[in-house]
């Protein structure tokens, strides 16, 4: 079963429910997704689709990433 995953919600709170999202994540250009501190603070209120605005990295790259490992996108 495909796990779903809200990217409108904090990466942080994506980060809690689905742990492994972590590596994918830092795989499509989210380096400091491992940093525990930059998670704790910045992850509170930052959505997938606002860090990838700020971060210069296409959205639809990052959801065909995931959608590879399993998850589907709502």
């Amino acid at each position: 079963m495909s796990k779903v995953i809200n990217i409108q919600l904090p990466v942080y709170q994506l980060c809690t429910e689905y742990p492994e999202i972590i590596p994918i994540m830092k795989e499509t250009g989210f380096e400091n997704i491992t940093n525990p501190n930059m998670l704790k603070t910045a992850g509170r209120i930052m959505t997938i689709p606002n860090g990838c605005r700020v971060k210069g990295i296409s959205l639809e790259k990052v959801m065909e990433t995931f959608r590879e490992n399993g998850f589907t996108i709502n």
